[in-house]
Protein backbone atom coordinates (compact mmCIF):
# COMPACT_ATOMS: atom_id res chain seq x y z
CA UNK A 1 0.00 0.00 0.00
CA UNK A 2 1.24 3.67 -0.79
CA UNK A 3 1.73 5.35 2.05
CA UNK A 4 1.09 9.31 2.50
CA UNK A 5 2.29 12.06 4.54
CA UNK A 6 0.10 14.61 5.44
CA UNK A 7 0.00 17.99 7.49
CA UNK A 8 -3.75 18.73 8.60
CA UNK A 9 -4.12 22.61 10.28
CA UNK A 10 -7.34 21.41 12.28
CA UNK A 11 -8.09 24.90 12.92
CA UNK A 12 -8.29 26.13 9.48
CA UNK A 13 -9.37 22.65 7.78
CA UNK A 14 -6.30 23.00 5.78
CA UNK A 15 -4.65 19.74 4.46
CA UNK A 16 -1.88 19.46 2.84
CA UNK A 17 -0.40 15.98 1.24
CA UNK A 18 3.00 15.76 -0.07
CA UNK A 19 2.87 15.10 -3.95
CA UNK A 20 5.54 12.46 -4.14
CA UNK A 21 5.86 9.92 -1.00
CA UNK A 22 9.41 10.32 0.42
CA UNK A 23 11.99 7.03 -0.69
CA UNK A 24 11.74 7.05 3.75
CA UNK A 25 10.71 8.59 6.87
CA UNK A 26 11.88 8.35 10.37
CA UNK A 27 10.36 9.36 13.52
CA UNK A 28 11.96 9.41 17.28
CA UNK A 29 10.74 7.98 20.40
CA UNK A 30 12.24 8.58 23.07
CA UNK A 31 12.61 9.81 26.68
CA UNK A 32 14.63 11.19 28.96
CA UNK A 33 17.17 8.92 30.94
CA UNK A 34 19.43 10.36 33.86
CA UNK A 35 22.38 8.13 34.96
CA UNK A 36 23.41 8.73 39.15
CA UNK A 37 26.21 7.39 40.85
CA UNK A 38 25.08 5.83 44.23
CA UNK A 39 27.84 5.26 47.26
CA UNK A 40 28.53 1.20 47.00
CA UNK A 41 26.24 0.74 43.90
CA UNK A 42 28.02 2.31 41.18
CA UNK A 43 26.10 4.37 38.08
CA UNK A 44 21.98 3.86 37.94
CA UNK A 45 20.36 5.16 35.21
CA UNK A 46 16.71 6.21 36.08
CA UNK A 47 13.69 7.00 33.50
CA UNK A 48 12.35 10.63 33.46
CA UNK A 49 9.89 12.13 31.24
CA UNK A 50 8.86 11.25 27.85
CA UNK A 51 10.30 13.66 24.73
CA UNK A 52 9.29 15.03 21.77
CA UNK A 53 9.83 13.34 18.99
CA UNK A 54 11.54 14.59 15.71
CA UNK A 55 12.25 13.86 12.25
CA UNK A 56 13.65 15.90 9.21
CA UNK A 57 11.69 14.85 5.77
CA UNK A 58 14.74 14.66 3.01
CA UNK A 59 14.44 15.30 -0.48
CA UNK A 60 10.57 15.37 -0.38
CA UNK A 61 9.93 16.21 -4.24
CA UNK A 62 7.92 19.06 -5.33
CA UNK A 63 6.81 18.62 -9.06
CA UNK A 64 6.02 21.20 -11.65
CA UNK A 65 4.15 17.79 -13.64
CA UNK A 66 2.01 15.43 -13.14
CA UNK A 67 4.54 11.79 -12.68
CA UNK A 68 2.89 8.29 -13.20
CA UNK A 69 4.01 7.71 -9.46
CA UNK A 70 2.72 11.38 -7.95
CA UNK A 71 -0.31 10.75 -5.23
CA UNK A 72 -3.85 11.30 -6.27
CA UNK A 73 -4.86 14.81 -5.91
CA UNK A 74 -1.38 16.06 -6.59
CA UNK A 75 -0.96 19.65 -8.15
CA UNK A 76 2.09 20.28 -10.54
CA UNK A 77 3.09 23.44 -8.58
CA UNK A 78 5.63 23.40 -6.46
CA UNK A 79 4.66 26.66 -5.22
CA UNK A 80 1.12 25.38 -3.93
CA UNK A 81 3.20 23.20 -1.83
CA UNK A 82 6.02 25.52 -0.58
CA UNK A 83 3.96 28.78 0.24
CA UNK A 84 1.27 26.59 2.59
CA UNK A 85 4.65 25.32 4.86
CA UNK A 86 6.04 28.88 4.83
CA UNK A 87 3.19 30.27 6.06
CA UNK A 88 3.10 27.70 8.48
CA UNK A 89 6.42 28.61 9.77
CA UNK A 90 6.24 31.84 9.47
CA UNK A 91 2.74 32.05 11.96
CA UNK A 92 3.86 29.71 14.06
CA UNK A 93 1.29 27.02 13.20
CA UNK A 94 0.62 23.77 15.27
CA UNK A 95 -0.37 20.83 12.66
CA UNK A 96 -0.91 17.21 12.35
CA UNK A 97 1.47 15.02 11.10
CA UNK A 98 -0.14 12.30 10.01
CA UNK A 99 1.45 8.62 8.11
CA UNK A 100 -1.12 6.82 6.64
CA UNK A 101 -1.38 3.36 7.41
CA UNK A 102 0.93 3.83 10.81
CA UNK A 103 -0.28 5.04 14.21
CA UNK A 104 2.10 8.39 13.33
CA UNK A 105 -0.39 10.87 14.46
CA UNK A 106 1.33 14.06 16.02
CA UNK A 107 1.09 17.53 16.80
CA UNK A 108 4.16 19.36 15.46
CA UNK A 109 5.90 22.43 14.64
CA UNK A 110 7.49 23.10 11.34
CA UNK A 111 11.15 24.27 12.59
CA UNK A 112 12.79 24.89 8.68
CA UNK A 113 12.33 24.24 5.33
CA UNK A 114 14.93 24.20 2.92
CA UNK A 115 14.17 23.98 -0.98
CA UNK A 116 16.21 23.36 -4.32
CA UNK A 117 15.99 23.30 -7.79
CA UNK A 118 18.64 20.26 -8.69
CA UNK A 119 17.81 18.87 -12.46
CA UNK A 120 16.72 21.58 -14.57
CA UNK A 121 12.89 20.06 -15.39
CA UNK A 122 11.23 23.41 -12.58
CA UNK A 123 10.61 20.49 -9.60
CA UNK A 124 11.58 21.52 -6.45
CA UNK A 125 13.65 19.13 -3.79
CA UNK A 126 12.87 20.10 -0.66
CA UNK A 127 14.44 19.31 3.60
CA UNK A 128 11.12 19.73 6.19
CA UNK A 129 12.23 19.36 10.24
CA UNK A 130 9.62 18.70 12.41
CA UNK A 131 9.21 18.72 16.19
CA UNK A 132 6.78 17.41 17.67
CA UNK A 133 4.75 19.76 20.74
CA UNK A 134 2.80 20.06 23.48
CA UNK A 135 0.80 22.67 25.64
CA UNK A 136 2.01 22.65 28.94
CA UNK A 137 -0.66 23.09 31.43
CA UNK A 138 -1.00 25.73 33.77
CA UNK A 139 -1.64 25.55 37.40
CA UNK A 140 -4.63 27.71 38.84
CA UNK A 141 -4.05 30.20 41.60
CA UNK A 142 -7.03 30.79 44.17
CA UNK A 143 -8.06 34.35 45.08
CA UNK A 144 -5.64 33.76 48.34
CA UNK A 145 -2.74 33.44 46.18
CA UNK A 146 -2.18 29.57 46.89
CA UNK A 147 -1.21 27.31 43.74
CA UNK A 148 -4.19 25.08 43.18
CA UNK A 149 -3.85 21.67 41.28
CA UNK A 150 -6.01 20.91 38.96
CA UNK A 151 -8.28 18.34 39.76
CA UNK A 152 -8.21 15.13 37.99
CA UNK A 153 -11.33 13.80 36.46
CA UNK A 154 -12.15 10.34 37.46
CA UNK A 155 -14.22 7.48 35.49
CA UNK A 156 -17.26 9.08 34.68
CA UNK A 157 -20.13 7.48 36.54
CA UNK A 158 -23.06 9.95 35.64
CA UNK A 159 -26.39 8.46 35.25
CA UNK A 160 -26.45 10.65 31.82
CA UNK A 161 -24.48 11.77 29.29
CA UNK A 162 -22.87 14.59 29.15
CA UNK A 163 -21.06 16.60 26.71
CA UNK A 164 -17.57 17.56 25.99
CA UNK A 165 -16.41 20.52 23.21
CA UNK A 166 -13.14 19.44 22.01
CA UNK A 167 -10.16 21.69 22.39
CA UNK A 168 -7.24 22.19 20.82
CA UNK A 169 -4.41 19.12 20.80
CA UNK A 170 -7.30 16.67 21.50
CA UNK A 171 -7.52 13.47 20.55
CA UNK A 172 -10.56 11.03 20.96
CA UNK A 173 -8.00 8.46 22.40
CA UNK A 174 -6.58 11.22 24.49
CA UNK A 175 -10.55 12.19 25.83
CA UNK A 176 -11.14 8.53 26.54
CA UNK A 177 -8.21 8.45 28.76
CA UNK A 178 -9.57 11.88 30.66
CA UNK A 179 -13.24 10.74 30.88
CA UNK A 180 -12.94 6.80 31.74
CA UNK A 181 -8.71 6.43 32.83
CA UNK A 182 -8.66 4.06 29.41
CA UNK A 183 -7.62 5.34 26.14
CA UNK A 184 -8.05 2.21 24.71
CA UNK A 185 -12.25 3.40 24.99
CA UNK A 186 -11.37 5.56 22.29
CA UNK A 187 -13.02 3.20 19.85
CA UNK A 188 -16.42 2.92 21.67
CA UNK A 189 -16.60 6.81 22.39
CA UNK A 190 -16.52 6.81 18.30
CA UNK A 191 -19.80 4.34 18.27
CA UNK A 192 -21.49 6.77 20.49
CA UNK A 193 -20.41 9.86 18.24
CA UNK A 194 -22.34 8.86 14.81
CA UNK A 195 -21.00 12.71 13.64
CA UNK A 196 -17.33 10.80 13.99
CA UNK A 197 -16.94 9.75 10.34
CA UNK A 198 -12.85 9.23 11.47
CA UNK A 199 -11.40 8.98 14.83
CA UNK A 200 -8.40 10.27 13.15
CA UNK A 201 -10.18 13.49 12.66
CA UNK A 202 -11.75 15.59 15.46
CA UNK A 203 -11.97 19.36 15.42
CA UNK A 204 -11.64 22.14 18.03
CA UNK A 205 -15.21 23.10 19.21
CA UNK A 206 -16.80 19.76 17.94
CA UNK A 207 -19.01 18.82 20.85
CA UNK A 208 -19.02 14.81 21.57
CA UNK A 209 -21.30 12.65 23.48
CA UNK A 210 -19.78 11.14 26.79
CA UNK A 211 -22.14 8.60 28.28
CA UNK A 212 -21.40 7.07 31.58
CA UNK A 213 -19.22 4.26 31.12
CA UNK A 214 -21.51 1.69 31.86
CA UNK A 215 -23.34 3.43 28.86
CA UNK A 216 -21.03 2.78 26.29
CA UNK A 217 -22.04 0.90 23.02
CA UNK A 218 -19.96 -1.64 21.52
CA UNK A 219 -17.51 -0.50 18.67
CA UNK A 220 -20.08 -0.22 16.31
CA UNK A 221 -19.73 0.79 12.20
CA UNK A 222 -19.23 3.98 11.53
CA UNK A 223 -20.54 5.13 7.70
CA UNK A 224 -17.71 6.49 5.61
CA UNK A 225 -16.99 9.86 4.58
CA UNK A 226 -15.72 11.28 1.03
CA UNK A 227 -12.60 9.81 1.01
CA UNK A 228 -13.81 6.36 2.25
CA UNK A 229 -15.46 4.56 -0.65
CA UNK A 230 -16.92 1.31 1.58
CA UNK A 231 -18.21 1.40 5.23
CA UNK A 232 -15.70 1.94 7.92
CA UNK A 233 -15.98 0.11 11.26
CA UNK A 234 -14.02 0.93 14.32
CA UNK A 235 -12.95 -1.92 15.94
CA UNK A 236 -10.51 -2.73 19.03
CA UNK A 237 -7.24 -5.14 18.18
CA UNK A 238 -7.04 -7.54 21.28
CA UNK A 239 -3.69 -8.51 20.25
CA UNK A 240 -2.35 -5.02 20.19
CA UNK A 241 -4.83 -3.18 22.20
CA UNK A 242 -5.05 -0.56 19.07
CA UNK A 243 -7.82 1.19 18.14
CA UNK A 244 -8.16 0.41 14.37
CA UNK A 245 -10.36 1.76 11.04
CA UNK A 246 -11.31 -1.26 9.05
CA UNK A 247 -12.64 -0.18 5.49
CA UNK A 248 -13.34 -2.50 3.07
CA UNK A 249 -11.36 -5.12 4.39
CA UNK A 250 -7.98 -3.29 5.07
CA UNK A 251 -7.23 -1.74 8.67
CA UNK A 252 -5.49 1.37 9.56
CA UNK A 253 -4.46 1.97 12.88
CA UNK A 254 -5.92 4.97 14.95
CA UNK A 255 -3.67 5.08 17.84
CA UNK A 256 -2.37 8.47 18.50
CA UNK A 257 1.71 8.76 19.49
Amino acid sequence: MLRTLTFLDEAARIELTLPVTPSTYSWTHHNTVETVSLDQTGEVNLGGVRRMGSTTLKSCLFPAQLYPFCVSGAVADPWHYLMQIERWIDAKTTVRFLVSGTPTNALVLIESLEYREQDGTNDYYADIAIRQTRTPAAAALSAAGTVRKPARQSKTGAASARTYAVAKGDTLWHIAKKFYGDGSLCCRLAAANPSIKNPDLIYPGQQLTIPALNALPGAASLSGGAAMAAKTEVVTDDATGKCVLKSGGAAEAGRVI
